[in-house]
């Protein structure tokens, strides 16, 4: 049975795969990154998940937790960043979800991304 926290997570593997084109997005989800609209529909953040240069970068997350509060799954994490195979940096996210238990599609992300100490 998929939970709200697996929706989260297969977004959270596509970071790292390149991979977007199974996200449970609706048609009009939204992306917003410390407050500025980065994904306009469900299309779009698939794409650019699958192909975006911004996310190329992504060499893999880890320290996740996740917990379900009503709608909402909220993720923190760790995520590598780098190029040819080589760790340029580390930040620091927190993602909220807003997925609904009775849809299991990804229909809002707030990301919050600040340095990792």
């Amino acid at each position: 049975m998929t939970t709200q926290i697996d929706v989260a997570r297969a977004y959270l593997d596509a970071l790292v795969s390149h991979d977007g084109e199974s996200v449970p997005f609706t048609p009009d989800a939204v992306r917003y990154e410390l407050g500025i609209k980065t994904g306009r529909s469900g299309d779009h953040l698939r794409r650019s998940l699958s192909r975006g240069p911004q996310y190329k970068l992504v060499m893999g997350i880890r320290d996740l937790t996740s917990s379900v509060e009503g709608s909402t799954v909220r993720t923190s994490y760790l995520l590598d960043a780098g190029i040819a195979g080589r760790k340029l940096m580390t930040v620091k996210v927190d993602e909220d979800f807003e997925i609904p238990a009775d849809d299991l599609r990804i229909h809002r992300i707030d990301a919050k991304i600040r340095p990792a100490r």
